[in-house]
């Protein structure tokens, strides 16, 4: 087997090795996530210096090694350049590259992951600056788009419980729909109830007869098997709704009325759902809450 190989890869993560390599963390199209060491790149003249920053796409020459593989050559095929000059695009980015670490395997092809990150990575990078909102949405669509190439797409489109079909109603401005991160998605909130008060009943219908004795002989035991009532983590209005409804579509759509706070809530609500599934904190995401309760005067 040959002792080097060719690979087109995306920077994920980088961090010092000694005092002048990194070792980068790549999602390669061909061999899936790969670790290796660019030799001399925080070396002021070194020619992967540049090509070992964050989010480079390269096409790379890599040796193998025992412990860790070593880039050899590197060539420069997209950069990603307004992402750095942009703190909330940057946060952005990085919080769908963690998750994006989560979900990527090696030594297998992860055509569909590399493509889907980039595209959504040229997506944010097209945001206006002035548009806070922009980015939310374009994060969120991303974390959604992610969620679904893994097969943990949470459930928007019908309530959980009773499997009917959720329609946001903007006519009542009290209207509600639970969010169930055990249970995988939206609940109605009316169907909850029904199913609580239903399992009062049943544990009410479970109490022996109280002149019967218990040691009485042939007497036998009900077990009742109910189904369980899911814990709401966190509700959401007519118009967050809507906007998680449209995540799935291949476009973010531009929907009237839709405020910072609305995608912030959005956000909050994939991200505990993206922490619960992948079983691990995304760290980039705290970046998204100092970011926007800085320079937007918004609260998460």
């Amino acid at each position: 087997m040959s002792r080097t190989y060719k690979a087109t890869g995306i920077n994920l993560k980088t961090q010092a090795l000694g005092e002048s390599d990194k070792i980068v963390t790549i999602l390669t199209r061909e061999f899936g996530l790969i670790r290796a060491v660019a030799p001399g790149a925080r070396k002021h003249n070194s020619s992967l210096g540049g090509r070992s920053g964050m989010f480079v796409v390269n096409e790379l020459l890599i040796a193998k090694g025992r412990s860790l593989d070593k880039i050899t050559q590197a060539q420069t095929l997209k950069t990603y350049p307004g992402l750095a000059k942009d703190l909330g695009k940057l946060a952005a980015s990085q919080y769908l590259a963690e998750i994006v670490l989560c979900e990527a395997l090696s030594e297998q092809p992860q055509e569909e992951l590399y493509d889907l990150f980039n595209e959504h990575l040229h997506r944010l990078e097209g945001v206006s600056s002035t548009n806070p909102s922009g980015v939310l949405a374009h994060l969120a669509h991303g974390v959604f788009h992610l969620l679904a190439l893994a097969g943990l797409t949470p459930q928007v489109q019908i309530c959980c419980l009773s499997q009917h079909p959720l329609k946001p109603d903007f006519t009542d401005p009290n209207w509600q729909v639970g969010f169930s991160i055990p249970a995988g998605g939206t609940v109605s909130l009316e169907a909850r109830e029904r199913l609580r008060k239903e399992g009062q009943r049943e544990i009410n219908n479970q109490y022996p007869m109280p002149n019967v004795p218990s040691s009485m002989p042939n007497t036998q035991t009900v077990v009742v098997h109910r189904q369980e009532i899911p814990v709401i983590s966190s509700r959401l209005g007519a118009m967050e709704l809507t906007l998680l409804q449209h995540l799935s579509q291949p476009e973010i759509m531009q929907i009237d009325g839709a405020r910072d706070h609305n995608w912030l809530s959005v956000e909050q609500i994939l991200r505990q759902y993206a922490q619960y599934q992948l079983g691990r904190p995304i760290r980039s995401a705290t970046l998204i809450d100092s970011y926007f309760a800085a320079n937007h005067d918004a609260t998460v």
